[in-house]
């Protein structure tokens, strides 16, 4: 059975962040409330079929515990799609990644919405709006790739420089698993509220067209409770939630206990995220300033958080910064 239609509806999804929703994080958020289904950060084909390879594999990097767990891809050539596409269902990468026999990802998507300035010139990701030939070619590739081993899904916006449901409908005539669908345009960047009456408009697409993708909700998603109203109100059968887990670690839970978390313990938290991050990084793929970003997550809501924050940000090693924890908890 297709995985998609194992899930319950609707489903909650961890959303793709990249440089942060990495395996440590994704084990902090499995911890505190897990979604339905996880996201890896996105990664390249095109570099995962040079001899950058291994340099990107930590993008890959997962645990048993991140399951079921979608590989996010992005790139410009059809051949590397192809290639990358075989060697995640095949288990390729999973090898590569000292894995258990059996372990393996449970689908691939495609990123076809990051708005980055650099990826959009490279005529990537969310540039693909305005090529939709080699579009077509990419997820050709892909599925060929997959034989049918691993479903097929695609994360996209709902237009270029402005609102283009065409495109949508193209994507749903490729007949995929899944579309995850953020409600703005590219040119809009995050700068105005996400428009889930066109998310909704998508599902409608669905509908008339008597297609089988699932249609994936994504923007500005708080918590649990606002993914099921959101859900409910636009009939859709997943809710994907991102920025959400920057305001609550448990934003993914039923019932979140973050409001009634002491200093302490957001403090021991984020010691829990440090120590997985220096164990899970031991030969420094990534440096130190990564846990930065996520020092605002638990060092926030209570009296002199600001200054300590500051500190901890400041600290140039794992170890000078599990100090600072300790002199503080």
């Amino acid at each position: 059975m297709d995985l998609y239609q194992t899930l319950p509806k609707p489903f909650f999804v961890l959303a793709p962040m990249d440089d942060v929703t990495d395996t440590v994080f994704r084990q902090i958020v499995t911890d505190c409330a897990a979604p339905d289904l996880y996201f890896t950060e996105f990664v390249n084909v095109d570099g995962l079929q040079s001899p950058g390879r291994p340099r990107l594999l930590k993008k890959l990097q997962f645990t048993t515990q991140e399951q079921p767990l979608i590989a996010q891809i992005w790139g410009k050539s059809p051949e590397n799609f192809y290639k990358t596409a075989e060697q995640l269902a095949d288990g390729t990468f999973a090898r590569e990644l000292g894995l258990p026999e059996g372990t393996n990802f449970a689908g691939v998507d495609i990123n076809m919405g990051c708005p980055d300035k650099t990826v959009v010139k490279n005529g990537t990701c969310v540039a693909l709006i305005n090529d939709r030939l080699l579009a077509e070619d990419i997820i050709n590739a892909t599925k060929d790739g997959l034989k049918g081993r691993l479903p097929l899904s695609v994360k996209t916006r709902t237009g270029f420089n402005q609102v283009d449901m065409s495109w949508i409908s193209f994507l749903l005539q490729r007949r995929l698993q899944a579309l995850t669908i953020h409600g703005r345009t590219r040119k809009e960047m995050s700068k105005v509220p996400a428009n889930w009456d066109l998310i909704t408009s998508a599902r409608r697409l669905r509908d008339s067209g008597g297609y089988d993708t699932m249609i994936i909700g994504n923007g500005d998603v708080m918590n649990h409770q606002h993914g099921l109203e959101l859900a409910k109100r636009y009939k859709l059968d997943g809710i994907m939630i991102g920025r959400g887990v920057f305001h609550d670690p448990f934003a993914l839970a039923e019932h979140s206990p973050w409001a009634d978390y002491t200093p302490k313990q957001r403090i021991e938290l984020y010691k829990r995220h440090v120590e997985l991050f220096a164990k899970t990084w031991q030969h420094r793929e990534r440096p130190i300033q990564t846990l930065n970003k996520f020092c605002k997550i638990y060092i926030n809501g209570f009296d002199g958080a600001k200054e300590l924050r500051e500190e901890m940000m400041r600290a140039g090693s794992c170890e000078e910064l599990l100090t600072i924890i300790a002199d503080n908890v």
